[in-house]
């Protein structure tokens, strides 16, 4: 059961991704799924998206929400299980989290007030 629950997260991750991508439009923000954990009885699925370029984090998780029905219906479509499982969305910042910190690394292996020393 739990390689089938593994496949399931997969298959859902890549067709909301594509779904995300053809339905919506979200102007100068890259919109992407991170991950997908379905419940055991697939009635509910987690998704986690994350955003980057911008300020709009909010409003997509709000647009993500008004065009759940319209997802879901279109996800029914394209995988077929018993149950198509209700989204649920989470903003998920690990990869805007993670390049802050490369770039505070970045700053601090290059010290800025450094002498020449010729």
């Amino acid at each position: 059961m739990k390689h089938r629950l593994l496949r399931v997260n997969e298959l859902l991750k890549r067709e909301l991704s594509a779904l995300i991508v053809r339905e919506m439009e979200f102007e100068n923000l890259l919109v992407t799924v991170n991950q997908v954990d379905v419940t055991p009885d697939l009635k509910t699925a987690h998704v986690y998206i994350s955003v980057l370029g911008g300020n709009g984090h909010t409003n997509v998780i709000a647009e993500l929400e008004e065009a759940r029905a319209m997802l879901q219906h279109d996800l029914s479509k394209q995988v077929i299980l018993k149950y198509t499982p209700h989204l649920i969305f989470h903003l998920d910042d690990s990869i805007e989290r993670g390049s802050r910190v490369l770039e505070i690394m970045q700053e601090i292996e290059t010290p800025e007030d450094e002498p020449d020393s010729l």
